[in-house]
């Protein structure tokens, strides 16, 4: 949101979106995913769902407006998520999502990262229901297979990814960090 008001001050066009729940279907897709027990591939199965409604109504079109599309999450989090955290082959999962992610990448990926049961802690107080969320629930080691999934895919696409330590207590010095990047990568 911050990142979003400053490109509008900048007088840019913003689209501000999540995954899931950037669209109507992607928020009933939230809330079975995040509140319905389910296997491995049925979580990515419906997250990709989500992924290729998102993109063809959300992403694309502000993409060919002009608009800085800023999306918190992308294919990187199922990467992490049910690759790594889950035990899916990364492979799969790439080329399952190619077919409907063709020719959409991601400019830059900021990885805010922070020990597991910080943002286990941070993640429960932040939330604004009290719906249960099957990902706050796992084990510390899914945490950290993930972390070190996102932390691998980051070594993988240095010049894509730009991996920030988040455990400062203010937003907003994360924020100037990130938009100390982009001044200096020439994308204000």
């Amino acid at each position: 949101r911050l990142l979003a008001d400053w490109y509008r001050e900048k007088g840019r066009e913003v689209v501000l979106t999540r995954e899931p729940g950037g669209t109507e279907l992607g928020n009933h897709l939230r809330h079975l995913i995040l509140t319905k027990p389910m296997t491995p591939e049925t979580e990515f199965l419906l997250y990709s769902a989500d992924r290729a409604e998102h993109a063809a109504t959300v992403i694309r079109p502000g993409l060919d407006r002009g608009a800085v599309v800023i999306c918190d999450r992308w294919l990187d989090s199922s990467l992490a998520y049910q690759g790594c955290g889950r035990g899916l082959s990364i492979d799969w999962l790439t080329a399952f999502s190619k077919y409907f992610l063709i020719n959409l990448t991601q400019t830059f990926t900021f990885l805010l990262t922070l020990p597991p049961r910080l943002g286990l802690w941070r993640a429960k107080h932040r939330r604004m229901s009290n719906e249960p969320d099957r990902f706050e629930s796992e084990e510390i080691a899914f945490h950290q297979r993930v972390l070190d999934g996102f932390l691998e895919l980051a070594r993988l696409d240095e010049k894509r990814f730009i991996v920030m330590d988040a455990e400062k207590p203010c937003a907003y010095v994360v924020q100037n960090q990130i938009r100390s990047v982009l001044k200096k990568r020439g994308r204000i």
